[in-house]
């Protein structure tokens, strides 16, 4: 599932490349036509991610609100203009995502986790990104403008130079101003959104108060947005926290931790696409995590592997429908 970094990658591609231009709004699928038909001719004017949703304006207080769920993704293609505060579209990840590593050469995830043309559900990418024509025909390159529609596409976004394409997505709905802040009310704290020392208080106080474990509190997005099920076992794991420990039982500084953590693993995968969460990385292993997921992570697909601290096998046990991938050593 595409988790809260990659809805923040996807406003920022909207805020670069589709905010302040008419769209051309279409679903070829048919699944979205009459939100599509009220979209179309209309100038998005802002972009917001919270957690895991993404909410797009028009004039007429028109909202889009798309939720990418399990499978979603948004596919990129035309002229792209990339995002010089994201690290991967620059090839200046190693600066950003762990200070102190230099590294003069791109990274480039091999699985597509930091793609420019395809964010969200790993895919491989179904458009290509740079296009030097705007107009219907072939370009220089040869490939033709506006791309072929592949696929089930639920919704088309078109400027005069870019295309955006929406594919299996769990939400794709319109709304107005009023529903679209009762929907983002409905969520937790999301570091990127709230004020942080706001959003520490609320989590931690929320957290206290339950007897739920907190593996599944930190899957529930009206307690804390954005963490799906590779952040929840990796943050847990560098807690070094029992993923079965009710929320109340958990320590006010562990669990304010917690929230710290997020904030930081949150704007690393924004910077750099991926889901890095391994610290004390020298140069040549941090260019190995950062190009294959398996190097990258703690405890997360793991099972049945060692420790990478104390050598215990990890387990991988079912939570609430997700795989849960802990330690029982070291998160005792």
């Amino acid at each position: 599932m595409p988790e809260g970094h990659s809805v923040h990658r996807i406003a920022r591609q909207f805020d670069r490349n589709i905010v302040g231009h008419p769209v051309a709004a279409s679903s070829p699928q048919g699944r979205f036509a009459e939100g599509a038909s009220l979209l179309d001719g209309r100038t998005p004017r802002e972009v917001r991610a919270v957690g895991k949703q993404m909410f797009l304006a028009f004039d007429d207080d028109l909202w889009l609100r798309v939720h990418l769920g399990m499978y979603g993704a948004w596919d990129f293609a035309g002229d792209i203009l990339v995002d010089p505060t994201i690290a991967s579209a620059n090839g200046r990840m190693g600066q950003t995502a762990q200070r102190g590593t230099d590294l003069d050469r791109p990274v480039f995830d091999d699985a597509g986790e930091n793609s420019l043309s395809s964010i969200g559900a790993p895919r491989r990418a179904r458009v290509h990104v740079r296009m030097s024509e705007q107009t219907t025909g072939l370009g220089d390159d040869g490939h033709q403008w506006p791309p072929p529609i592949v696929g089930q596409v639920r919704l088309r976004l078109i400027t005069d130079a870019v295309c955006a394409d929406l594919r299996g997505p769990t939400a794709c709905a319109i709304q107005t101003g009023e529903e679209m802040a009762a929907t983002v009310a409905k969520l937790g704290p999301d570091p990127l959104v709230d004020d942080l020392q706001d959003g520490e208080e609320r989590f931690t106080s929320v957290v206290r108060r339950k007897r739920t474990a907190i593996g599944l509190l930190l899957m529930d997005q009206a307690v804390v947005s954005g963490i799906g099920n590779v952040y929840r076992a990796e943050m847990l794991f560098r807690a070094r926290l029992n993923p079965y420990t009710p929320g109340r039982d958990v320590a006010e500084e562990t669990v304010r931790g917690l929230w710290r953590d997020w904030a930081q693993l949150l704007a690393v995968g924004v910077e750099t696409g991926q889901m890095m969460t391994m610290d004390g990385l020298g140069p040549d292993e941090y260019r190995k995590a950062m190009a294959h997921r398996d190097d990258r992570h703690w405890v997360y697909h793991r099972a049945g592997l060692p420790c990478r601290v104390c050598g215990t096998e990890i387990a991988v046990e079912e939570a609430a429908g997700r795989k849960l991938y802990w330690c029982p050593r070291c998160q005792t």
